[in-house]
């Protein structure tokens, strides 16, 4: 077996959020301890790793307690960036490969750096008859989005779709389902897509969805 890949000193940005692999993620960046990491990371095309915050808030605030996140995250390269004024940065980001954090150190200004693992990419595994009611649930959704946002609004799910794979279609739902944070990170933990898919049917199936 290959030894895993890593990456030293990873720049990590710790959200309220999960980012699954193949996932988008709008961010407005306003922290000093922010700015100057995705301005090194956008020029350099380098990735930032996001990570689930587990305590503690995105904006640092006067008197808070120590962040603390998830060890698994995903890594994130920026696909649009503009700054409208000077201390404001907008970017979409896209999501990559996931990674385990080995160490982890905040530096001086408050930014987070990791040594990483990262984590094989899902393997491709075709939707089984049984889920298939999931992949279609999910078509008629992106279907329904697409007329509904026009040409003035983006749908929050990105080309190409991959309606026939089981990785793809249980993450794309983690995204747009409003499940806990805490869920969604364990979901997106698994290392089988479609333990995954399946869990996911179970939560469509429950809210009436799919079935």
């Amino acid at each position: 077996m290959a030894p895993a890949l890593t990456l030293q000193s990873l720049p990590l940005f710790p959200l309220g959020t999960v980012l699954f692999p193949g996932g988008l993620l709008p961010l407005r960046v306003f922290e000093v301890r922010y700015l100057d990491m995705i301005n090194r990371c956008h020029r350099a095309g380098a990735p930032f790793g996001v990570v689930s915050l587990t305590q503690g808030q995105e904006v640092r605030q006067p008197g808070a307690g120590r962040e603390a996140f998830a060890t698994v995250g995903t890594l994130a390269t920026i696909s649009d960036f503009e700054q409208p004024r000077p201390g404001l940065m907008t970017l979409r980001a896209v999501g990559g490969q996931r990674f385990r954090i080995r160490n982890s150190d905040q530096l001086k200004h408050g930014l987070w750096v990791a040594d990483v693992e990262q984590i094989p990419h899902d393997r491709p595994v075709t939707i089984p008859e049984d889920l298939q009611p999931t992949a279609a649930a999910l078509s008629n959704l992106i279907h329904k989005l697409r007329e509904k946002g026009g040409a003035g609004q983006e749908l929050p799910i990105r080309d190409p779709l991959q309606l026939d794979d089981s990785g793809w279609v249980a993450n794309r739902w983690c995204e747009l389902l409003p499940l806990p944070v805490q869920l969604k990170q364990r979901l997106m933990e698994l290392d089988n897509p479609l333990v995954r898919l399946e869990l996911v049917g179970d939560v469509l199936a429950r809210t009436g969805i799919a079935g």
